[in-house]
């Protein structure tokens, strides 16, 4: 097994391409990372040696004089990684390679709130996931609502009413494996990057819809960081004039319409008893007369946010995800409406692209930040 030491320069350059990408002719290696043949054969040759590249047979060859040379890959097997999603009632977790394949998934209720509490659960979960893995894990990644710094510290989890909790520190106390703390929706942003839809992708969106309304961004192939990306400021996106109150007396803004909580709630009053979401959103493709008004809405609602993401940042992909998401296949219709209306007639075709509406995603996310730090260092 290869022993990924935090790399600098040309060989961070040479590595990351082929994670991503891999397996890789030289030639085009050669060609992304502007070495010389000669430079880049120095460069690999201790990698491969060391066993962190390997030549494979499969993929692209190089057809130059002389003897072929073999493509380069690396082994997404020899390391394992374990990613943690946190919600208000439950910790979802998976065991995943390298290129973030995710081989195991495991959930455990989450019912006391205690950061000690919680600290235990994640270890017990990142025990029971690393139990399936071939040999240690490399590296276990946590995301949550809320705002984090130094990959360590939430500073406010509100989901889990939480504000300056040292989780990392607690995690750290508990395991030898390294452990990395991040706010969900970078962390989701981060895998739609590396190895979701946005892979390869210069410029997208993702817009989240479940407990809240998320915005993730990627401009010039990399993440948009601030302060502010966690605490959610699109949720307050005016949308409809004439919508629903959210909890700050907003009306008519993303939280009013788009989250689970507001949907249900909603066409709950309207029937006279509870309902969850999936059958909220059963109902409404079945015509049902409570529902169905409250679905249409939100999905304008989603077409119009998705319109105000795009007039302003002009991305080349948007994609949707969160355990709402849904929403977007059974209000389709309503969705590209507001859209069309929103955006100019002449203006580029918006590709859209849905991601699977379960935890399981945010949880893979956890695993990227994971990976993240083992490959980068940082």
């Amino acid at each position: 097994m290869g022993s990924w030491q935090p790399l600098v320069g040309p060989s961070r350059q040479v590595a990351l391409e082929i994670l991503l990408d891999g397996p890789l002719s030289r030639a085009e290696l050669s060609r992304r990372v502007g070495l010389s043949p000669g430079s880049l054969t120095r460069l690999t040759k201790p990698m491969v040696e060391s066993g962190l590249l390997v030549e494979v047979t499969a993929g692209p060859t190089d057809a130059r004089v002389g003897r072929p040379s073999q493509p380069l890959d690396l082994d997404p097997a020899a390391h394992h990684f374990v990613g943690i999603k946190l919600t208000g009632d439950r910790a979802i977790g998976v065991l995943t390679t390298l290129r973030a394949e995710v081989i195991a998934s495991l959930e455990r209720p989450l019912t006391d709130h205690m950061a000690s509490a919680v600290a235990d659960l994640i270890l017990e979960l990142a025990d029971d996931l690393a139990a399936q893995a071939p040999r240690p894990i490399s590296g276990i990644g946590v995301t949550l609502g809320g705002r984090v710094v130094n990959g360590t510290e939430v500073r406010w989890g509100p989901y889990l009413d939480w504000v300056d909790v040292p989780l990392g520190e607690l995690l750290a106390a508990g395991t030898s494996t390294p452990v990395v703390v991040a706010n969900d929706l970078v962390a989701l942003t981060e895998a739609t990057h590396w190895f979701g839809a946005g892979r390869g992708t210069d410029r997208f969106v993702l817009i989240t819809i479940g407990a809240g309304v998320g915005y993730g961004l990627v401009v010039h192939n990399k993440t948009i960081e601030s302060p502010d990306t966690s605490i959610g400021l699109i949720g307050h996106h005016p949308l409809i004039p004439d919508g629903p109150l959210c909890d700050r007396g907003h009306r008519g803004c993303a939280l009013s319409l788009l989250t689970v909580g507001s949907i249900t709630t909603r066409i709950g009053a309207a029937l006279g008893r509870p309902i969850d979401y999936e059958e909220c959103l059963d109902l409404a493709a079945k015509g049902d007369p409570a529902a169905e008004p409250v679905i249409s809405q939100a999905g304008f609602a989603l077409g119009k946010l998705i319109a105000a993401a795009a007039n302003f940042t002009m991305p080349q992909l948007v994609v949707l995800g969160g355990e709402g998401v849904r929403l977007a296949e059974v209000a389709r219709t309503e969705l590209l409406a507001a859209l069309h209306a929103d955006r100019h007639p002449s203006g580029a075709e918006l590709p859209m692209v849905l991601q699977p509406a379960d935890f399981t995603e945010w949880a893979r996310g956890g695993a990227v930040i994971a990976i993240q730090t083992f490959v980068l260092g940082n």
